[in-house]
């Protein structure tokens, strides 16, 4: 008797395409360019091993020298460095089960749900990613280059603006000015709900049109807001819904902030069936890397092949290697 099965809905050759062109689309679409795909990172991410090496020339330094036409006088040379980035690769599994009965119950078809929902799974765990790798960049910062990509008005580090601690125009130039003379990149804010609601209670919030088509965008001060509520939150002890002395952490970013490449997972979308318990499985695994440029991924501790979230958040991780306004990245801890 013909039936329709996992198999008629997913078709792993043709889901897993779409699932990867889908997560990059959303990813771009609630990152506003913070994060940048090309062909080299996808071929890095493709190319085996797990720790990725990106070497790249430093800048040039020291000064020109007045010439002279005195006896003996030459222009005294001076060389070009080398240093490397270093990024890991990432990968990650889910798996999705669905009882028959649960189908015939729903009158309806769990696992076809599940199927439209998945890219949308995959983009908000890569955001979580993103948190994590957020939190271990700025931990190593604090604790080896002196804090100087980040304005901390709750804890009063590198800040001379703490009259008011809630995200206020003063901090947010102060978190510019960490750039130094490369703040005219930045391009758009990440913020957690509780920052970006009180930003809308003093009308601090503008609406753009994209350069492209009739969508609007919210800004603060020029740069493209994006709201998740994912990003670091501490909560004071017994607090409310409304926390005034909650710790927030927003994120100033300037375009390709995070380097993305799309990896290859050997098996990246496979279904399976217990016919005996009547379930359906749908599995996915995704490699990629999500690197922020410019700071090492130095491996000092990840215990298994890949780094956990856990790993991504230790200090230990992470050296910065480009010079700090060539980072495009820079944090605000404030109190909502």
């Amino acid at each position: 008797m013909a039936q329709t099965k996992i198999t008629d809905i997913i078709v792993p050759d043709v889901f897993n395409p779409y699932v990867v062109e889908r997560t990059t689309e959303l990813t771009n679409f609630y990152m506003g360019g913070i994060v940048s795909n090309d062909a080299q990172l996808d071929a890095l991410a493709q190319a085996g091993g797990t720790l990725i090496n990106m070497p790249f020339w430093s800048d040039l330094t020291g000064e020109s020298e007045t010439l002279s036409d005195a006896d003996n006088w030459a222009l005294t040379p001076s060389k070009i460095t080398a240093s490397q980035d270093k990024a890991h690769l990432l990968a990650q599994g889910k798996m999705w089960a669905v009882n028959d009965l649960a189908k015939a119950l729903s009158g309806d078809d769990p696992m076809m749900r599940v199927g439209d929902l998945v890219a949308d799974f995959w983009a908000r765990d890569m955001q979580r990613f993103m948190g994590s790798i957020l939190k271990g960049v700025m931990a190593d910062n604090a604790a080896n280059n002196g804090g100087d990509m980040q304005i901390n008005v709750a804890g009063a580090t590198n800040a001379d603006v703490t009259a008011n601690t809630k995200f206020n125009a003063d901090v947010f130039i102060e978190a510019q000015a960490t750039f130094g003379d490369a703040s005219a990149g930045l391009s758009g804010i990440a913020m957690h709900s509780r920052v970006y609601h009180n930003l809308k209670k003093v009308d601090a919030i503008s609406f753009e049109k994209e350069s492209m088509g009739d969508l609007e965008i919210e800004t603060y001060r020029g740069l493209r807001i994006i709201v998740n509520d994912q990003l670091p939150f501490t909560a004071a002890t017994g607090a409310g819904a409304i926390d005034a002395a909650a710790q927030y952490t927003s994120y100033l970013f300037a375009n390709g902030a995070f380097g993305y490449g799309e990896g290859a997972a050997p098996v990246p979308s496979e279904t399976d069936r217990d016919s005996a318990a009547g379930i359906d499985y749908l599995i996915t695994r995704r490699h990629y890397l999500l690197h922020p440029r410019g700071v090492k991924f130095n491996a000092a501790s990840v215990a298994g092949s890949f780094p956990t979230r856990a790993e991504l958040e230790s200090a230990a991780n992470w050296t910065r290697v480009y010079d700090r306004k060539h980072v495009r990245i820079a944090s605000i801890v404030t109190n909502g």
